[in-house]
């Protein structure tokens, strides 16, 4: 049977069998070097009241959040595309949102 992709859509390489890893949305389980991992700054000021702050010269933190997303949340969530077969061998950066 032919196969999609030369990696089989995972980075493990000769590792053997990696760990399970909860996708944020769904839930399923997936294997570590398959997900699609994007970190996202998130601000807990309004931001209305942030720019307010900015302008008295206050600084405001932002946290960061690791989510970790299935193939198939990720293409519903547009975090990757499906691409053609030419278009696969190109590696891209995630789209962060």
């Amino acid at each position: 049977m032919p196969k999609k992709r030369k990696s089989r859509g995972r980075s493990k390489g000769t590792k053997g069998r990696t760990e399970l890893v909860r996708c944020d949305n769904c839930g399923a389980l997936v294997p570590r070097d398959k997900i699609k991992r994007i970190t996202v700054r998130f601000s807990p000021v309004d931001p209305q009241l942030a720019k307010e702050l900015r302008a008295k010269g206050a600084y405001i933190g932002t946290y960061r959040v690791v989510k970790n997303y299935c193939v198939s949340c990720a293409v519903h969530y547009g975090i990757i595309k499906v691409r053609s077969r030419a278009e696969r061998r190109i590696s891209r950066p995630l789209r962060y949102r």
